[in-house]
This record gives C-alpha cells, structure tokens and sequence, in this order.
C-alpha cells in the first residue's frame, strides 16, 4: 500500500488529512474556500516536508517569527504547496478543480486514486443550525454540497471513500435528505459503491472530548473488499493532563510562542499531541469583561467545589445580562480537569469561550487556541493561520485527527 493516494475536499483546516497522512496515505489534493483554513493546510504542508527533509528549523523559525511566510514558503517546491487548492467546490467549476487535481497527481506520479475524504459543511445538518434558522436550513445550498462530492466520485472513481458528517445528517427532512444523500453516494462511480453508516465517537479514538460523528464509508463494488469494524482505544488521560505543562494567562494574556513550563506526561506522549522538538505556539486567549469574569469564577468555584454545573438563572441578578432565562442555562461552563473528556469543541467557541471556561481560579479566562487545539488532538507542531478567531472557527470545525487516524487506518487495512 506504499504510496496510496487521497483527495480531501471541504478540508478545512485538516484534521481530517492530517489521520490519513498518519497512516501512510499520500495527499494529492487539499481543496478547501476559507483562505486562512488553505494557508494552515499550506503551512501544515511545509511543515511536513522540512520534516521529512531533516530541516524542521526552518519551520522553527517561521514560529517563532524569525521569518516570514513567504520566506518558508520558499523553501518547499510548488508540486507541495499546490496540492493545496483554495476554491469553492460549484457546479460550475468542478471540471476546472478535476484538471488542477489531475495535474497535481501528474507531477506527484500517481496515476490513480486511492481514497476521497471530507464533509461538506456541517452547519446546514447540524440541529442547533437548524434549531436557529427560521426555515431549519430548508434554502441552505450547503444541503446539497453533497453532490458536489458525489461528482469527484464520478471523476476520480476511487477504491474507497469516506464521508463525515454530523449525526444531525440523519434527521434532516425526517431523514429523507440523508436517504437521498446515500442513494446518490451508492450509484457513484464506475461501477458504484457498496455502503455501510458508521457513528463514532472521538471518546473511542482517544481523544479527550466527547464528539460524535457519522460517516459513510463507500467501496468500490468491483473491488473484493470487506468493511472492517473500528477499533476501541478508551482515553487513557483527564482533561489536565493537555493542561498542566502550559503557562498560565490571564484573559486576553498569552504569546506567539512561549515555553513549556512542565515536562510532557504519558497522555500527551501516547496521542503525539507533544513532542520533543515542539515549540509551544497560540497559548492566547480572549480578554473577557468584568460582567463575564464574575461569571466565569462562580462557575470555577461550583464546579471545583462540588463538581455542579452553574445554572444562567440562579446567578445573582447584577450579572444577569440576557432575557433567556429558559434555553442555554448552561451557556457557562467548565472544562473540567478532572475528567476523561471535555464538552464537544465546536466553532462558536470563535465568538465568545463562556462554553469553555478554564478550570483554575487563579486564571479565570476561557481556553486558549493551543488549548482547544489539543482537546481536538492536534499536535503542539500544528499552526493554525489566521487571526485568534479565525483559527479557533477552524479549530471547532476540524475532525479530530486521532479519530481521523483510527479511520484511516482501517481503511488503509480495508485497501492493503
């Protein structure tokens, strides 16, 4: 299996690339329309190659700020940095994404096409985007993004595929979407493909958060391939343990770069979250109010003192600054350090952290970038590109890249 090949579309920022290339999995192309999501998969990229390449100081210095983008850039050939592809995947332009690909595989040496993996856009499946669009995203044209993935199929006629999703995919339109979804998926290709659903878990992959997902996993229908089941690697950590070898901050406080200040532990070893060459990068977090900072210690305090969840409605009423006293109560809560999972990271935590409150009393402030990158079990090695928001959206949009692994290691058993 040296050598097999893989397209993510919709990548996002990669952590769905990021397992399979893990696993020995080749990336032919990266497509992706957020340009800062492309400029991490292009940095991601570059980081890769210094490695492999024995010159990772220069991908050192480019995190420490020593050196510009441009100027680490320069050090990788194009054939790398084009496998990357910043464009919306439309109708109109699929024909033009297949010759940018081709060329891709060309210059790279490949002539076929192992394996296609993404997931469009969540949003318009998920059920709070629905529960929060007053037509429960009926008019989303992200709802049929999915034919745009059934065409790279048709295209690229792969061994296998994977598609990921949230669960809320499955109840959209009474799950007739979800039914239209696979029969399409079912007849794509050559020849078709045979399917099965699976629901994982990141809890199951040793990641420390509770994310469920959906995927389909397609193969080819000429191919004597059978499916195999996934398997389970319990956390074998707490929250803490991505937590207490990092500075401490104040809210709004933290660096580009900074130094560990504890040696690593087992967990962080064992999901190669940090190595020993890492440099601690994005340990920043956003700067709260004084409303919010009040809020954000009662809620340490209740937690850490008796293990309850705040309630919004039993705050004292000077805090009290929303009318919703009824829905989202618990629109303030800790991480907890104590147990083997934290709350699922998702892309609001873009907006505001009142989701993600730090457990220390002596920090009082939400979790920074490197923080939430590491519940999402991205290494340390991993830049996100883009301002804080930018790279917290791109955060809570990714897929974890230890389920990601687990996946693509059953494929890569699956196709070998």
């Amino acid at each position: 299996m040296i050598g097999a090949t893989f397209i993510d579309i919709f990548a996002g920022a990669g952590g769905l690339s990021e397992g399979f290339e893990r696993a020995g999995f080749v990336s032919v192309a990266q497509i992706e329309s957020d340009r800062n999501a492309c400029m991490t998969l292009m940095t991601r990229a570059a980081y890769n190659h210094l490695k492999k390449g024995g010159r990772i100081e220069i991908y050192n210095r480019y995190v420490r700020g020593e050196i510009t983008r441009d100027e680490l850039y320069k050090n990788i050939p194009d054939h790398v940095l084009k496998t990357v592809i910043n464009r919306k995947i439309t109708k109109k332009n699929t024909k033009s994404l297949f010759d940018a690909v081709k060329a891709n595989m060309t210059s790279l040496g490949f002539k076929t096409l192992d394996v296609l993996i993404g997931g469009p856009p969540c949003q318009a499946y998920s059920l709070v985007g629905r529960a929060r669009d007053p037509h429960g995203k009926s008019y989303d044209h992200k709802n049929h993004l999915y034919k745009r993935y059934a065409d790279f199929l048709d295209e690229f006629n792969p061994k296998i595929f994977v598609f990921e999703n949230v669960p809320g995919m499955m109840s959209v339109h009474r799950g007739q979407m979800f039914k239209r979804i696979k029969a399409r998926l079912d007849e794509a290709g050559k020849s078709g493909f045979r399917t099965e659903v699976r629901f994982l878990n990141s809890e199951d992959f040793g990641v420390l958060q509770c994310r469920r997902r959906v995927i389909i996993i397609g193969i080819r229908k000429d191919l004597d391939v059978s499916f195999s089941d996934f398997s389970v690697s319990k956390n074998t950590g707490l929250v803490n343990d991505i937590l207490e070898d990092l500075p401490k901050l104040e809210a709004g406080g933290g660096n580009i770069w900074d130094e560990y200040t504890k040696p690593t532990n087992r967990y962080l070893m064992a999901s190669n979250i940090r190595q020993d060459n890492d440099i601690l990068s994005m340990h920043m977090t956003r700067p709260i109010n004084d409303n919010d900072k009040k809020i954000y210690r009662i809620a340490i305090e209740t937690w850490n003192n008796g293990g309850k969840r705040l309630k919004y409605n039993n705050l004292p009423k000077s805090l009290i600054k929303h009318n919703n006293k009824k829905y989202f109560l618990d629109r303030f809560k800790v991480v907890a350090s104590d147990l083997p999972f934290a709350q699922t990271v998702v892309a609001h935590i873009a907006k505001d952290g009142h989701y993600y409150i730090h457990p220390d009393i002596n920090q009082v402030r939400s979790l920074s970038v490197r923080e939430a990158a590491r519940l999402q079990s991205f290494p340390d090695n991993y830049y996100f590109e883009g301002s804080r928001s930018s790279k917290l959206t791109q955060i809570g949009n990714a897929v974890p890249p230890l389920m990601a692994e687990g996946v693509a290691e059953k494929v890569r058993e699956m196709i070998s």
